[in-house]
């Protein structure tokens, strides 16, 4: 998806509540290629897998926080293009690559509209372990989000007009994603409480639009391997790129 204006907390009351149209730009870094680099054990009892870091840009990684091949996925989560991602990218990535050791892959926000604001204070809710599976399922069931947030487009905008401490659960109330989570172990109370922290919220889009600026982000998904951002937005043109680099 392209990315459009950022969107300020301040300026949310007035923004519309409406998604963004899917692009496929991209543009690109070097990249260095080398020799299949050796596996790295996992700590006793662990998998790579199975460890998640907070980093201090406010992204979840999953794997080995010292890799020698650092993968970043900014990513939108009304993206269709991220969506295409998760389904067909994920689990590949995650059992050859992330098990390895030689690969890390975390996940940061872009911002398109208010509903990724409101679901990605949703998804980062609950322990730090569940923000990434909580995510790959809003986009594995982006139809039945997207009926959500398209049915009741008059309860929407009147849920954007209120304070900022009312606006975001209120939107998740009436577009079903607080039902949504709550079928995936999110309570609403929990999930109430969370989307009411605008402190937090505002911190979390001021994070958003300065990486955006620092990457040169302009749609959805781009990837950054080791500080390089890639010209691809698919699995099938990732893969390469990582294998070139050493992962094997």
């Amino acid at each position: 998806m392209k990315l459009s204006r950022p969107f300020a907390l301040a300026l949310l009351a007035a923004a519309p509540l409406a998604l963004a149209a899917c692009s496929d730009d991209a543009t690109s870094g070097a990249v260095a290629e080398g020799e299949a680099l050796p596996a790295i054990t996992a700590p006793p009892g662990k998998s790579w897998t199975e460890i998640v870091t907070v980093t201090p840009e406010g992204g979840y990684m999953i794997g080995n926080p010292d890799a020698p091949l650092k993968l970043v996925e900014f990513a939108s989560h009304t993206c269709s293009h991220c969506a295409h991602f998760a389904v067909t990218g994920k689990q590949p990535l995650k059992s050859k690559y992330v098990a390895s050791g030689v690969v890390s892959f975390e996940q940061r926000e872009i911002f398109l509209n208010p509903f990724d604001i409101v679901i990605a204070t949703m998804a980062q809710c609950g322990a730090k372990e569940q923000m990434q599976p909580l995510s790959d399922e809003v986009w594995q069931n982006l139809e039945q989000v997207f009926t959500g947030l398209q049915g009741n487009p008059a309860a929407v905008q009147a849920a954007g007009a209120l304070p900022p401490a009312q606006r975001f659960a209120k939107v998740a109330e009436v577009t079903g994603l607080l039902e949504f989570f709550a079928a995936r172990g999110l309570s609403a109370d929990q999930a109430r409480t969370c989307l009411t922290d605008t402190t937090k919220i505002d911190a979390m889009v001021k994070a958003s639009e300065a990486q955006a600026k620092e990457f040169g982000v302009t749609g959805t998904p781009t990837f950054v391997l080791n500080g390089k951002k890639l010209d691809v937005n698919t699995w099938e043109m990732l893969e390469p790129i990582l294998q070139r680099a050493g992962a094997r």
